[in-house]
This record gives structure tokens, sequence and C-alpha cells, in this order.
């Protein structure tokens, strides 16, 4: 498969549990409608289902949420990212002052992935409408088998030195094909 993400707003350096959580949020509705398209909406069922066993589910509890990871290695898929990162600056900056460039990305793919243990999720946050199952990119970072960032300038007079908007085109391939994933 291959789509496009897109992000608007705060990509802070060594992001917090908070700045992490509200990317997936931003990014969880993108992906639930990913599943209204083919192949997945001829997976969704068996997909998210955790009490069938024709196929695995990627459905994953942590605290009070259900994750759906979308690239799972019960799948056993993997994922390269193309991303396209504007950011309110001159080109050519590594260390910005919305920080750098190597934190901010670690910031978001840490926001990729689902949370691993309670500590990665804001003290307190529950689903909120529409977010079960919360739809996320990855099961694991690990899972990134390559990335191409290109950097250019957010041409947004109004926008923070932190603020970021990225195209982030993914591409998913299996590792083996199964018949778990025919037709993934």
């Amino acid at each position: 498969m291959r789509f496009t993400l897109t992000y608007r707003g705060p990509l802070p350096a060594n992001g917090s549990v908070r700045d992490k959580q509200d990317i997936r949020r931003q990014l969880h509705p993108q992906l639930k409608h990913l599943f209204t398209y083919p192949p997945l909406i001829h997976r969704v069922n068996t997909m998210l289902d955790e009490v069938q066993t024709l196929r695995p589910c990627i459905v994953e509890r942590l605290n009070a949420f259900r994750f759906a990871p979308l690239v799972s290695s019960k799948y056993e898929m993997i994922a390269t990212i193309e991303l396209l990162f504007l950011r309110p600056e001159p080109p050519g900056r590594v260390i910005t002052q919305g920080g750098d460039i190597d934190n901010r990305l670690k910031t978001l793919f840490d926001a990729l992935r689902m949370p691993r243990v309670d500590s990665e999720l804001p003290k307190g946050d529950i689903p909120q409408s529409g977010e079960d199952p919360f739809f996320c990119l990855l099961q694991d970072d690990a899972l990134i088998t390559g990335i191409d960032v290109k950097t250019d300038v957010l041409l947004d007079p109004t926008a923070q030195p932190s603020d970021a908007h990225l195209f982030i085109r993914v591409q998913t391939d299996l590792v083996n094909a199964t018949f778990n994933n025919m037709g993934l």
C-alpha cells in the first residue's frame, strides 16, 4: 500500500508524552479512514476482531486504549517513509529555533508507533469519541526500514518556531507473503 498522512502543528525536539499523543490524535482519523479503502476495507473485520481466529488481530490493549497499528509484525509488514518537513525557517539549518532536526524526527517516529508501556501515555488519558480502536501507523518504529527526509520553508507568518507541516508518504511492504497477509 502507498498513502500519505499529513500533520500540522507543534513538533518539538524531545517531545513529551503529551506531544506524541497529540500527534497520534491528529493522525488517527486519517488512518481510520484508510480502512474504508481497498485493500483494508476487505480486511477490517478480521484485522480488528479480537474474537475471530481466522487471521491475527492487530488490536493491542494498553490501559483504557485499544490500539490498532496498521504496520504490524502480526502481518509481517514493514514501512518506508518519505517525509516532506516544512518548518518556519530558512532552508539549510539543521540546528534550528524549533530544535535540532534529529530530535524533532525522534518525536515524530515515537508518535507514529503505538505506546508500549503506561508511561508512554499521558497520565489519566482515555480514548475520546471515535478512538476505539485508536489507529496508529506502527506497532513498533523498528518496522521502519527506510527513511527519506526533505525539509523546506513553511511559508506561514503566524507559525511558531516548533511548528511543522509534514507530508508523510508511507509505503508498506510484506516481509513474507502468507495466507494472513495475502492481498495487503
